[in-house]
């Protein structure tokens, strides 16, 4: 009988190991969802913001209101950060335009904010992939 007893202990721990595993690995999952390196979803979106990584100083905002991007062309230096501040009735996205603009891309937000971070010059135009109508520039020096 003392046979029967140790593979019984032994059974109970090994399951106990394998559910402890299980629920430290679903623990340890990474729920971030950052569409590129150079940009951070902050607010309240569908998307995930990484607690640990704060959001860039802007060195520019844009509003996103009333069915708009207010302002709509706006310049800054390489290196800089634009911010993009949601809060309308309906809600919008930022998407660049053309190969140059390819890493920006928000998620789809109501109401909060989305960060970009221009390292390169250049002209990058964008709009909110929703309502069409809606664009804008940013022309970085």
């Amino acid at each position: 009988m003392p046979i029967c007893r140790q593979s019984s202990s032994r059974a109970r721990f090994l399951v106990a190991v394998v559910a402890g595993a299980l629920v430290v690995g679903g623990c340890a999952s990474n729920g971030s969802n950052n569409a590129a390196t150079s940009t951070t979803a902050a607010a309240t979106s569908s998307a995930a913001a990484t607690p640990t990584t704060p959001a860039p100083a802007a060195a520019a905002t844009v509003e996103v209101k009333d069915m708009k991007f207010s302002p709509a062309d706006i310049t800054i230096k390489a290196g800089d950060t634009v911010t993009w501040k949601f809060d309308d009735r309906a809600p919008h996205a930022v998407q660049g335009i053309g190969d140059v603009a390819l890493g920006i891309n928000s998620p789809i937000i109501h109401k909060g904010e989305w960060s970009h971070t221009f390292t390169t010059p250049g002209v990058y135009r964008y709009l909110c992939p929703l309502h069409p109508e809606m664009k804008g520039t940013v022309t970085v020096q």
